[in-house]
């Protein structure tokens, strides 16, 4: 009989710490998806950048200055001597995909564009870069 009684009083408090903790769990689910929706409007948000403040290995911006690397009279830019490296001794590391126009453009004279989480893209001209907000923005 003493078992029984501690078995319905184990699932009475299971059950209360269930139903205390689920408003929790329901705003927190909420919260993830509007930090989901804030993260995809954040990726369609590119302004251009100068190319010193981006690691053309990693395509990432950051806040300071990048090592420059000189290679066939063009400036390109890697964040740590790994990356220099690789920019040296790989040409197609220094080639990048226009993602408004499929075309292959040259990381040094691309125009850069950024995301607030500091992705990097590489457009050949900055209406690319115009034409890649408005068809992001015109997803939402």
């Amino acid at each position: 009989m003493e078992t029984k009684a501690f078995v319905v009083k184990a699932l009475t408090i299971l059950s209360f710490i269930l139903i205390a903790s689920m408003p929790f769990n329901e705003r927190t689910m909420a919260d993830k998806s509007n930090q989901y929706s804030n993260d995809e409007q954040s990726k369609s948000a590119i302004s251009e950048i100068e190319s010193k403040y981006v690691c053309m290995i990693n395509d990432q911006s950051f806040n300071k200055e990048q090592i420059p690397v000189e290679i066939e009279g063009k400036t390109y830019y890697g964040c740590c001597q790994m990356c220099e490296a690789k920019l040296k001794s790989d040409p197609s590391s220094r080639n990048a995909i226009d993602p408004v126009s499929g075309r292959q453009v040259d990381k040094a004279t691309a125009v850069i564009g950024t995301t607030p989480d500091g992705t990097a893209y590489y457009f050949e001209s900055g209406e690319n870069v115009k034409a890649f907000n408005n068809s992001s923005n015109s997803k939402d």
